[in-house]
């Protein structure tokens, strides 16, 4: 199949793909090679040289396995955005528990997939986290809501412990950004936080929520 340009950005998207498993790192070179919008410009067995990489082949998209022999997907994900800050890292795992879903959008990932993801939906999230969307597969969707969380609804015992944190810092009064530096993630991972806060206390708004923290005693 001729490669063409992206009609959105005029260009071929470029994809990193980090997994050690040569199955499934050959395979997925194989699918994003087919597509005539995509090109693979590296395939990498272990996050331990996934920024060098990165550095030396400026993607648009990472696909980053999570679990890997010397250095884990959290660890590069970190260090492939700290090395091209404007890449968008998608994680690609076979494990949806909710921490490590948190864990993936604290390093700074933009989105979440399951190994068993149709090749077509692959496809289609690489293209929405090049143009800034952030691609979640459905049953990591399931995996953050309050339903599925430890604790009841209004509960302090509901929140993890970074969700915990977050909302004590908009209780003193922080912005999202400041908030965000605080704690070292990006603007966006606390808007998400955020949002399941609320669903959670079952608030609509930051005001809300800071009422409730300090009523519930949870500030910085």
């Amino acid at each position: 199949m001729t490669a063409t340009a992206d009609p959105a950005t005029g260009r071929l998207i470029r994809v990193l793909v980090v997994d050690d498993h040569p199955l499934v790192r050959h395979g997925l070179t194989d699918l994003l090679d087919a597509s005539p919008d995509m090109h693979v410009v590296g395939a990498v067995a272990d996050g331990d040289i996934a920024a060098e990489v990165a550095a030396d082949t400026l993607p648009d998209v990472v696909l980053m396995d999570l679990s890997m022999p010397r250095t884990d997907g959290l660890v590069a994900t970190r260090a492939v955005l700290a090395a091209v800050p404007d890449t968008r890292v998608i994680v690609l795992t076979s494990f949806c528990e909710n921490e490590r879903i948190l864990d993936a959008l604290d390093a700074g990932a933009i989105g979440y997939l399951l190994k068993d993801t149709e090749p077509a939906d692959i496809l289609r999230a690489v293209r929405d986290a090049a143009a800034g969307d952030a691609p979640l597969s459905p049953r990591a969707a399931r995996a953050l809501l309050p339903a599925n969380r430890r604790g009841s609804r209004g509960s302090r015992d509901a929140l993890s412990a970074r969700e915990t944190e977050v909302l004590s810092l908009v209780a003193a009064g922080l912005p999202n950004k400041a908030v965000a530096r605080r704690l070292g993630i990006s603007e966006k991972t606390v808007k998400a936080h955020l949002t399941r806060v609320f669903s959670v206390l079952g608030v609509q708004d930051r005001t809300s929520a800071a009422l409730w923290a300090q009523r519930h005693g949870v500030v910085a």
